[in-house]
């Protein structure tokens, strides 16, 4: 999917919000765990309940990995109902990827050929022959690894390197790889005050959000600096929105989340 197809949804919907699909099974609405496949039927709800107000889903792969044969089962027929129902939505797998070239290769063709995702999260830590294999993927995206949300980030990422921080560096040099009109990047919510550094290096990538919700980061700081004019932004929700229920009204409950979260989104584009 090409990100004008992203920012055309995004006018439609007056939404930018991504959904995180992290599926833990100790927290889905026990009738549920009665079907032949939890995680999909679960999946499936939510998806149904709430994807006119969202412009993407982003599965965290670990909770997938976690459960074995029926984890990627159940990853495989989402991804599937997605892409088969819901072609307009970007999908992300947040997969953290990255290592030496042909294993790069490897993670890019399972994640963009065989579950058939349009985007992939990616490490940048090992460099460039790390990341172009991802990039070599025609209108598939890679969404690298720059300020996370985490308070480890803080460890190495914010650290001063040579008159920049890591970050910067990162941001700086991820511009000069093959391809690199495919990278998006990861930058928390919680580091809204770094939003107008990363924008003066970036200015017209899209952004990946995650922090809003749960981990307590702004909406309204991050779009105050992060917004561009194609809006550039995916604000992504998981816990907030997927588990605001674990009863029977487990997906109205969370389209009622994700509704409050898209008119928030609208209120803000319509006054940029």
């Amino acid at each position: 999917m090409n990100l004008e197809s992203v920012v055309s949804e995004i006018r439609k919907k007056q939404s930018f919000l991504c959904i995180g699909l992290d599926v833990d099974l100790s927290k889905i609405p026990a009738h549920l765990l009665e079907t032949s496949s939890p995680i999909f039927e679960f999946n499936k709800a939510i998806i149904d309940a709430t994807h006119h107000l969202c412009v993407a889903y982003k599965p965290n792969i670990a909770f997938y990995e976690a459960y074995g044969q029926d984890g990627w089962k159940g990853l495989k027929q989402t991804i599937d109902y997605l892409n088969n129902n819901y072609p307009e939505i970007f999908t992300i797998a947040d997969a953290k990827r990255g290592d030496i070239g042909n294993t790069s290769r490897m993670y890019a063709k399972a994640f963009f050929e065989d579950l058939g995702f349009d985007s992939i999260t990616v490490a940048p830590y090992m460099g460039s022959d790390s990341v172009e294999p991802f990039l070599e993927f025609n209108e598939k995206h890679t969404i690298l690894l720059a300020l996370t949300s985490n308070q480890g980030a803080f460890d190495f990422q914010t650290k001063d390197n040579t008159n920049a921080l890591l970050f910067e560096s990162v941001l700086d040099t991820s511009k000069t790889w093959k391809n690199s009109k495919q990278l998006m990047y990861v930058v928390g919510a919680t580091k809204a005050a770094y939003f107008r550094k990363i924008r003066d290096i970036v200015p017209n990538s899209f952004l990946l959000v995650p922090g809003i919700g749960a981990q307590g980061g702004s909406l309204e700081e991050v779009c105050k600096y992060g917004l561009n004019t194609e809006v550039g932004l995916l604000v992504n929700s998981s816990r907030a929105i997927i588990y605001a229920s674990n009863d029977r009204d487990f997906a109205a409950q969370a389209a009622n989340k994700a509704k409050a979260l898209q008119q928030r989104m609208q209120e803000i584009l319509s006054t940029t």
